[in-house]
């Protein structure tokens, strides 16, 4: 037997038994799931502070909140999380503003609930796969783990029917099952770091629409005293 080419990855992979098989095959899907949600969400954050940052420019820049509404509205199908925050704002605020009698409170109260619908379900959308993550970087290295045992146990049940164990005869079951193991800390290492940097960026995104929020209602307490 020669240990050396036994040693090879992919004939460690393709000698080992059909549960360490199994386990391999399972980490290596989840592995390639978690990246394309690490790269999806990657591009998800990205594109959603890159449109925060510039509808805060154009609402603080000074522009009539009508004509923001508007292009809201004409834009919907591309415009981002915190101006669809805006445009449910504004839009109940502008349809309670038609009652005769409408108490201002009543005003901001009311547009203040629509925002706050609307950034529950925006930010469903920016924390949606995060769990995904996070259950691959918790859960991969004890599946690798149980590769890893199982195919031991495998290997030294080999044993038993020889005469005399050498290192060549048990290195090679060993290091079978030990590449499960990998395998599922290569699965788990992304996924934690992805799942602890995009979770972070969420919370500081969480925290500028809260920000406009209040910021807003001021602006419409002000306009509904004005009327």
């Amino acid at each position: 037997m020669n240990v050396s080419s036994d040693l090879s990855i992919l004939s460690m992979i393709w000698n080992a038994s059909i549960v360490v098989q199994l386990v391999m095959l399972l980490l290596l899907a989840v592995s390639f799931l978690s990246w394309y949600f690490i790269f999806r969400k990657w591009f998800t954050i990205r594109t959603a502070r890159a449109k925060t940052e510039q509808f805060e420019r154009d609402f603080w820049g000074g522009q009539d909140l009508n004509a923001l509404y508007q292009s809201a509205v004409n834009h919907r199908h591309s415009t981002g999380s915190l101006e669809r925050i805006f445009e449910s704002g504004f839009r109940e605020f502008a349809k309670l503003k038609q009652q005769k009698g409408a108490d201002p409170a009543a005003l901001v109260d009311g547009a203040r609930r629509a925002m706050r619908a609307t950034y529950q379900r925006e930010m469903d959308n920016l924390e949606s796969h995060l769990s995904f993550l996070a259950s691959v970087g918790s859960v991969s290295p004890y599946v690798g783990l149980l590769g890893t045992v199982w195919g031991i146990m495998h290997s030294f049940r080999g044993l038993a029917n020889m005469q005399q164990a050498t290192l060549a005869a048990v290195a090679p079951g060993i290091a079978e099952a030990l590449v499960a193991t990998a395998i599922g800390l290569f699965a788990a290492i992304p996924a934690v770091v992805a799942y602890n940097r995009f979770a972070h960026d969420v919370d500081r995104i969480a925290v500028r629409f809260e920000s406009f929020m209040e910021e807003f209602s001021n602006v419409l307490q002000r306009n509904a005293h004005s009327r």
